[in-house]
């Protein structure tokens, strides 16, 4: 009995060494799954790999793309006055535009209700309303396909196994979010539809809605650009110092300066500040203009008074440029890896040249190219200053 004993003990050892040195079995453990009784039975990997954590980043990189492209095209509708041709938010009737002429007929219609037309395009022709329509329903569907690269990754890759269990909270997080931005910029758009009686001013939408809006797509941009960076880069093994601790909060300080900045051009565009004051660097003929605290009470004035919006974001731009040629020098005192030191380079040269972009901007009295470029130049040193705060990370012990 003994003896048939270890000989059933050996046959088993030797098929348990035999499966696991089996093509097959190595073949089916990089693919997460495993076999049972001869047959291949498929598992989900639940522990995520770097490879799982590469193919995570890039799909995140790729979203925070997406989402820069949205930012970028709402500049444009919003410059060129297209954001209230479509006065109706319906999420897939939407999607199909006019087609014949009775339906731009229909649509030309209802937008002839409006304060838009009926103040400021009392006259326009139906041609010229198809071109701000197709402006801001592009818009529109542009933010449907952020929606769906989104969501259905997601749910692909949580059946897949892919996200550990700290991720799964910050990828819902971000599809919740994608929801919200939706919902967010029709309740935008409704505050340029509704009459204003007690105004005289031109209809536009509220420039406290527009800054939400545009604040909740840079912070999905952000959020999803730095979980797809520090998903697809390896950290950087480097010496901790006290110089490269206060480098790394210099740069937090830096990321979040220019962030501020952004968000303020979002006041400057929905009061059309670019319009007064087309000189630098006085404001006319003084540095502190008269009329910068017209209104009372005088808090009003930061966010409703286009003299002050436009002083604001001038000393947040200098601010930044400031706080960001500082990060510059201060950073060729720490002995940083070659990839850090490239952001830290691309993060000034850009900086540069978004100053040069906005002073160009206000001196040629904002024409639409040169502004949706300097636009599009405040999420570019945005996207640097999440680069470097990637690079400068500390590596998880």
């Amino acid at each position: 009995f003994r003896k048939i004993l270890t000989e059933i003990c050996y046959l088993q050892i030797l098929q348990n060494v035999q499966i696991k040195r089996t093509p097959l079995r190595q073949w089916l453990l990089r693919r997460g799954q495993t076999t049972e009784g001869g047959h291949a039975s498929v598992r989900m990997a639940s522990i995520p790999n770097a490879a799982s954590y590469r193919v995570l980043g890039r799909w995140l990189v790729g979203c925070s793309g997406l989402v820069l492209g949205a930012v970028v095209l709402g500049g444009v509708t919003r410059l060129t006055e297209s954001g209230l041709s479509m006065v109706d938010w319906h999420l897939v009737k939407e999607m199909k535009p006019p087609r014949t002429e009775a339906e731009w007929e229909d649509e030309f219609s209802k937008y002839k209700q409006f304060p838009e037309f009926k103040i400021m395009n009392h006259d326009m022709t139906l041609r010229e309303f198809k071109f701000i329509f197709y402006m801001e329903w592009g818009h529109r569907m542009w933010g449907r396909l952020v929606g769906l690269a989104y969501i259905l990754p997601t749910v692909y890759f949580w059946k897949r196994g892919y996200f550990s269990r700290s991720m799964k909270p910050r990828v819902l997080g971000l599809c919740g979010f994608v929801v919200f931005q939706g919902l967010l910029g029709w309740y935008m758009v409704k505050s340029g539809l509704e009459e204003k009686t007690e105004s005289y001013d031109i209809p536009r939408v509220s420039q406290y809605r527009l800054a939400a809006h545009l604040g909740s797509a840079l912070l999905l941009y952000c959020s999803s650009l730095w979980m797809g960076l520090t998903l697809m880069l390896p950290a950087n093994k480097i010496p901790d110092s006290r110089n490269l601790l206060q480098l790394r909060r210099f740069a937090k300080v830096t990321g979040g300066l220019v962030f501020l900045t952004a968000l303020s051009g979002a006041f400057v565009a929905g009061l059309d500040a670019g319009l007064v004051y087309n000189s630098f660097p006085k404001m006319g003929e003084r540095w502190i203009p008269d009329d910068l605290l017209a209104f009372s009470p005088a808090i009003k004035n930061v966010f409703e008074n286009p003299t002050t919006v436009q002083f604001d974001h001038r000393i947040l731009g200098i601010g930044s440029l400031t706080a960001i040629t500082g990060l510059y020098l201060f950073s060729r005192r720490v002995h940083l890896p070659r990839r850090a030191k490239i952001a830290i380079g691309c993060l000034t040269a850009m900086a540069y040249t978004q100053v040069v972009l906005g002073i160009s901007t206000l001196l040629l009295y904002v024409p639409t190219s040169l502004a949706a470029t300097h636009q599009s130049g405040s999420v570019a040193l945005l996207t640097f200053a999440i680069w470097v705060l990637a690079e400068l990370r500390k590596v998880v012990k």
